[in-house]
């Protein structure tokens, strides 16, 4: 239930939850689940093989591929769906290791770009391949092309709903 304001009285309303099937639990569950133990999975593997949490990697990757390896922080705030707080303290740990510098922005004052260093570079080609060997070994082999063709649909058609927001 809730109360929805009135002028000075408020009125109380019955919401009808519309609960999950039993399909659509199993469902939700199962995708809950597999992320989970699939980003954990990661997250272990990129701290043992290459002392970074994913987070840091996806950064490394986001500005490795963009023009010229470098983002205005607001962009690379969106690009790796961060928080700009939760961003830029990430970044102060990647330019203590040497791996990304920040500047001002050349055409605004106010901003930052963050830019990949040749060692931030160097660390990012070096894990690349045990990380996408990870990717491989715990999702995509797993899958047949059918399964594979449908996850791709189901994240777009999630992130196309999510976005319109």
């Amino acid at each position: 239930m809730s109360f929805q304001p009135y002028g000075k009285v408020s009125i109380l309303i019955a919401v009808a939850t519309r609960w999950l099937t039993g399909e659509e639990q199993r469902a939700w569950r199962a995708y809950l689940e597999a992320t989970l133990l699939l980003f954990d999975a990661l997250d272990r593997e990129l701290q043992r093989e290459a002392n970074m949490p994913h987070a840091y990697y996806e950064i490394l990757v986001r500005l490795s591929e963009a023009h010229g390896r470098s983002l205005r922080m607001s962009e690379l705030a969106e690009r790796t769906r961060s928080s700009r707080s939760r961003l830029s303290h990430a970044v102060a740990r990647l330019e203590e290791r040497g791996w990304v510098v920040r500047r001002d922005c050349p055409d605004d004052r106010r901003g930052q770009v963050a830019e990949l260093t040749d060692d931030g570079f160097a660390v990012l080609a070096a894990a690349a391949p045990k990380h996408v060997a990870a990717v491989r070994e715990h999702l995509i082999d797993r899958l047949s092309p059918h399964q594979l063709s449908a996850l791709a649909e189901i994240g777009d058609a999630v992130v196309a709903g999510l976005s319109e927001r």
